[in-house]
């Protein structure tokens, strides 16, 4: 692995492998991890990008997934 590969290549290179016929929004994925680790816990960054690909792969748009993280961790707020 090259220690010059950035995450947008990366992104593709993975997507590619996969043999995945679309490509994510890496801003979007690399937000949706920011609020999850700042909002619930770091562990919860991977978590819940793990869900919004099993969301995605059940036809759940990335914004929807971003909505209801960012709802639920509105309604924890004192």
């Amino acid at each position: 692995m090259s220690a010059s590969r950035d995450v947008e290549s990366w992104s593709r290179e993975l997507v590619a492998e996969l043999g995945l016929d679309t490509a994510p929004d890496v801003a979007a994925v690399l937000d949706l991890a920011r609020i999850a680790a700042h909002g619930v816990a770091r562990p919860a960054a991977p978590l819940t990008t793990y869900l919004a690909g099993y969301a995605a792969a059940r036809g759940i748009p990335l914004d929807v997934v971003v909505a209801a993280v960012e709802l639920r961790l509105g309604e924890d707020a004192p």
